[in-house]
């Protein structure tokens, strides 16, 4: 081992030790069972942001749960620390939650209260938290809630564009960043993703936004997979037409009605993971790959689009089998980009609405970032011989800890 990885690894080990000791820098749970609220905010940690254009600001969307837990919020708000700071956002990493039914017909009541009683936390109001965005469980309608009970729409991101927003749920900006990493690391390591052969599980506003991006960068999408169009789909020949355009829009029932005429065959659900492509982008849920699935994965690439979507001593796994690996904090940080856009940016709502300016600033970001970071990890990994997921940790904790030190 040379000097120059032995340092590596022991820098990674003393930074990965100092951050796992960190507690969150800000928590607050509320509960209010008059209006069947309880709910939380956490912000893990802000280091990164001291010299930013907001100053020490943490930022992640809410998460709507039935079963939602502190610690899974904790968690989140952790895993976000990353991300932004992989990205090279100078933005720290934050997560809100709410236990409850989004869909429940008492739930706008339930909403703004929550709103409310965390309200004194925003950075707005002189707080460490960036406010409310979109997650699992999240509904358009939410934001339009915060504004009301707020009177002004600088907490909640992922706004429509004629509220200053970059519309980041339904342009799929994360999703833009997951194909652009993948298509990155095609064009480094085999000469370019025309035809490269793809398959995705889950087709949720990230899959579907998957989809779209990385058909448009000219990979070929052979296999989808998700509940919603009971089971996983398999065909020689790619998504193409109204095929894509349903499932960019994510019209469940047509987009099933439309898989056999388009030559797919329907298949059990768990089979998307071990599809023979040139890259698996999981982009459903945590802990898809794990050690008891991990040795049956066939493909060239993992390119991760869900948070966690891999074990951790899966992604060991998968190395050791030369398998590639993008993370998570790596591959799909765009809403974290259109996010920090919306807060920074001077652009008026009367231009936004016209030009959709913050959303094409958030899209070029992401672009740019996302294979600049891929390209960065990749090179440091080989020149070091760890990971792609050890380099990206790396490089978060780096731009964590050296603004303090």
């Amino acid at each position: 081992m040379s000097s120059g990885t032995a340092l590596f690894h022991r820098t990674f080990r003393q930074m990965e030790q100092q951050f796992s000791s960190l507690e969150p820098e800000a928590e607050l749970t509320i509960r209010d069972s008059d209006h069947d609220v309880e709910g939380h905010v956490v912000v893990w940690c802000t280091r990164n942001a001291i010299n930013g254009p907001l100053g020490r600001c943490g930022k992640g969307g809410t998460r709507i749960r039935p079963d939602l837990t502190l610690d899974e919020v904790r968690m989140l708000a952790r895993t976000q620390s990353l991300k932004n700071a992989a990205a090279g956002l100078p933005l720290g990493g934050a997560k809100s939650g709410l236990r409850g039914d989004p869909d429940a017909p008492d739930f706008e009541q339930t909403y703004k209260r929550f709103v409310r009683l965390t309200a004194p936390m925003l950075h707005l109001n002189g707080g460490l938290w960036g406010g409310f965005g979109f997650d699992i469980g999240a509904r358009p309608i939410h934001c339009r809630w915060a504004i009301d009970e707020l009177g002004v729409a600088d907490a909640f991101t992922g706004k429509p564009l004629e509220l200053g927003g970059t519309n980041y749920d339904q342009e799929g900006i994360a999703g833009l960043g997951v194909a652009v990493a993948a298509a990155t690391l095609l064009e480094q390591k085999q000469n370019g993703q025309a035809g490269a052969r793809v398959a995705i599980q889950g087709l949720g506003a990230m899959g579907a936004a998957v989809c779209r991006y990385a058909s448009e960068l000219g990979m070929q999408v052979v296999a989808i997979a998700d509940p919603r169009i009971n089971g996983c789909w398999a065909s020689n020949n790619p998504v193409t037409g109204d095929l894509l355009t349903a499932i960019a829009a994510m019209e469940f029932a047509t987009t099933e009605k439309l898989l056999p005429d388009c030559g797919f065959t329907k298949q059990p659900l768990p089979s998307i993971l071990t599809k023979e492509v040139d890259v698996l982008f999981p982009c459903a849920v945590q802990n898809v790959i794990h050690i008891e699935n991990v040795d049956e994965i066939q493909t060239w690439a993992v390119v991760e689009g869900a948070n966690n979507p891999t074990t951790t001593d899966a992604r060991q796994r998968l190395h050791q089998k030369g398998i590639h690996l993008i993370p998570d904090i790596i591959a799909n940080p765009g809403g974290a980009i259109a996010a920090f856009v919306e807060l920074t940016s001077n652009v008026s709502n009367a231009e936004n609405a016209i030009h959709a300016t913050k959303c094409v600033e958030a899209k070029k970001m992401t672009r740019q970032r996302v294979a600049d970071n891929v390209s960065d990890v990749l090179e440091l990994a080989e020149s070091v011989g760890c990971s792609p997921t050890d380099a990206a940790h790396f490089r978060a904790y780096e731009r964590i800890f050296s603004s303090t030190r």
